[in-house]
């Protein structure tokens, strides 16, 4: 009988991965992929937040960068596992040992690196350019630091916009989409109370208001804000390295702001502060089909399933 409610009450969270979806609870995440003999395979680690070793830890500000790192761990370690499934022709490689595990190492970590420098060209560097390329044509923009940030914060807008556009008329990324809106539907089936199925969940919708699409477009306004009351420097490398460096305090707040926004969904500023994300999700999420939402079905029952052993419960999903 549906209750309406989530058979736990708790938040649940995933991510979208090659052929596959992670989906996280509190205590575990679950990765779970089709290989090309279409098996699920799955992946599912236990994981304890240092938030939860070191309560001192849960001060504002200092959980947001703590709280982002954490994903960020979570879910390139659960790329690493989709990606093993199709280098090892439908098996998870084993892990390399020796000097091959020190290859292996390097290039996980400039594969990182190089991402990061991409992400800072694109979302830093670019659109402070512009922005200081049009202050030379309109001294209004050099007059006006607000004014100025603005047309940073609008290019960043443009700029990913644009970039989700073009990587999304490619294939694969097509169906990384599809298991992105899977993992949105299946978590509506959760929250509304619903059995996991593959009926249930396909009636849901595929845009969700605690998308990273809607953070980040938080961390945007946050950085207009942010970058508003940071000096100015002359120098553009210099302009440049300050708001490099101050990333993790619009993270932090950023996180603070979505927390206070979750619990005011109802409200019309907090709608008003998720529809931009919600426009972006109709990009990068697509309707799934019954294979790929059983996928996301499986790592959301995986996790819910190991949260009930731990809490000795006798539910059945």
């Amino acid at each position: 009988m549906n209750t309406n409610k989530p058979l736990f009450d708790f938040a649940v969270g995933g991510q979208a991965v090659i052929e596959g979806v992670m989906m996280r609870s509190p205590n575990f995440y679950t990765v779970s992929v089709r290989d090309e003999a279409g098996k699920i395979r799955m992946k599912q680690v236990s994981f304890t937040s240092i938030l939860k070793r070191f309560p001192i830890l849960k001060t504002p500000l200092i959980r947001g960068v703590i709280h982002l790192g954490e994903s960020m761990n979570i879910g390139f370690k659960s790329l690493d596992y989709s990606n093993s499934i199709f280098i090892g022709g439908g098996e998870e490689e084993k892990p390399a040992e020796g000097f091959m595990a020190l290859v292996w190492g390097l290039f996980t970590v400039l594969y990182f690196l190089g991402t990061l420098a991409f992400s800072l060209f694109l979302l830093k560097a670019l659109p402070l350019f512009v922005a200081t390329k049009l202050s030379t044509l309109l001294p209004v923009l050099e007059e006006n630091y607000l004014l100025f940030n603005l047309v940073d914060g609008f290019t960043k807008i443009v700029i990913f916009f644009s970039y989700i556009l073009l990587i999304s008329l490619m294939k694969d990324v097509r169906r990384v989409f599809q298991y992105h809106g899977a993992e949105h539907k299946s978590i509506w089936a959760y929250e509304a109370g619903l059995p996991l199925t593959v009926e249930n969940v396909k009636k849901q919708t595929r845009f969700h208001p605690r998308c990273g699409t809607s953070f980040l477009f938080i961390v945007i306004l946050m950085s207009i804000l942010i970058y508003t009351v940071v000096p100015p420097f002359e120098s553009f490398a210099l302009m440049l390295l300050s708001r490099i460096l101050v990333i993790p305090v619009i993270a932090a707040l950023s996180y603070e702001l979505l927390k206070v926004s979750a619990k005011y969904q109802g409200h019309f500023w907090v709608k008003a502060l998720s529809s931009p994300g919600l426009f972006i999700q109709r990009l990068t999420t697509r309707e799934p089909d019954s294979e790929q939402i059983e996928v996301a079905i499986h790592s959301l029952k995986a996790s819910l399933e190991a949260e009930g052993g731990m809490l000795d419960s006798k539910a059945v999903l």
